[in-house]
């Protein structure tokens, strides 16, 4: 199934409070010859952002720079982007108008090897677009030196959120669906772009809602919500809701698990800020232990079902309506026993949004809206 960024691509979304801000978003839309930064470490799994650069916005990349990966390709080395030469040099790319830095270490830190790419594109007055939570325009180098070329560093973690949840209520014909996890980084924006991506082939006016830096990288828009202050991350979810509640579906981005000792907060407050109708529990089938926290195992999926629907059902009615499984670690036989095994365990439609399409969850969504929105 081939997807492009022109299927995501709305409108950036602005929030009031960035207007007129320096930590106004900029229209990342606009940038059409981009070289996406890798980890430099021989490790494309971990180069999430870049993979999902890769398979949403193909078209407007012409490099990956990373000189230690042994592929010659993008397709090679991550599965996406086909012929999308791997470079070894910045100097290696004609006429590039950003640097996207591809990479979400834990931590959100700039790994070192990065450095010099990314002091090279602002030599040449190339824009940098990062989503680590070491901000570039922090940085004294950095700032110093794209002041000189007129390079613009974009930090798209970087907000101004200041505002509380109210508990506010939505436009009645707008409906929402979230994606939650039983751990991090099991494929919640994945699973959301396909989502939207498969309601709007069928003609809904449905809407991709991003919470996290890929996300933003891709779609163009949304709000950093692992990078807003607690206090207002409620508050952040529902405005972003109800700057786009004109829209039949919103399908929102998922951040973390609500069991994770180290995420549950901006997990929970996402939850309650949005006030989903309906839930999307996202898996990896294999794994057991909790990313980063491998002396803690992770719970049944039965279990995350029960919780999830409890603490959504205190803001709103709401229920987990399908299983977005993440099958990389099974070849194709495995990953049809597991989603039939799932299935019948949690009596719920299952599939992987990458090797199956995402329209047994559309359909799931479908089913929802005609008993949710009279």
């Amino acid at each position: 199934m081939s997807q492009t960024i022109s299927d995501l691509q709305t409108p950036p979304f602005v929030p009031p409070s960035a207007v007129d801000n320096a930590d106004a978003l900029p229209d990342l839309m606009s940038y059409r010859r981009i070289v996406v930064a890798t980890d430099f470490a021989n490790a494309p799994q971990s180069s999430k952002t870049a993979w999902s650069l890769l398979r949403y916005r193909r078209d407007d990349i012409v490099a990956v720079l990373d000189p230690e990966l042994p592929f010659a390709t993008a397709g090679d080395a991550f599965g996406h982007g086909g012929s999308i030469p791997i470079v070894r040099s910045f100097d290696e790319v004609a006429t590039p108008d950003a640097l996207f830095i591809g990479v979400s270490p834990a931590g959100g830190r700039l790994p070192r090897p990065l450095r010099s790419a990314i002091a090279a594109s602002i030599r040449e007055g190339i824009d940098v677009v990062a989503g680590l939570h070491d901000f570039l325009r922090d940085d004294d180098e950095f700032s110093l030196a794209a002041a000189a070329s007129g390079s613009r560093l974009i930090d798209v973690r970087r907000n101004s959120e200041r505002t509380t949840a109210t508990g506010a209520s939505f436009r009645p014909g707008c409906l929402r669906i979230h994606t939650v996890g039983h751990d991090c980084s099991v494929g919640k924006m994945v699973a959301s772009a396909e989502i939207d991506l498969a309601l709007r082939r069928r003609g809904v006016d449905s809407k991709f809602l991003a919470t996290g830096q890929t996300g933003i990288m891709i779609s163009g828009a949304g709000i950093p919500i692992d990078c807003v202050v607690s206090d207002f991350v409620n508050g952040a979810a529902e405005r972003l809701v109800l700057e786009h509640d004109e829209h039949d579906v919103l399908v929102i981005e998922g951040q973390g698990s609500a069991v994770h000792p180290a995420y549950s907060g901006v997990t929970v407050g996402l939850l309650h800020g949005a006030a989903p109708d309906g839930l999307i529990l996202c898996y990896e089938a294999g794994r057991q232990r909790m990313k980063g926290l491998e002396h803690i195992k992770i719970p049944p999926l039965e279990k995350f079902v029960s919780l999830y629907e409890t603490l959504a059902t205190f803001r709103n009615p709401c229920r987990v309506i399908g299983i977005a499984m993440n099958s990389r670690r099974l070849d194709s036989d495995a990953a049809d026993i597991e989603r039939e095994r799932v299935s019948a365990e949690l009596g719920l439609p299952v599939c992987d949004v990458c090797r199956d399409g995402a329209d047994l969850l559309a359909d799931a969504i479908l089913s929802l809206r005609e008993s949710v929105i009279r």
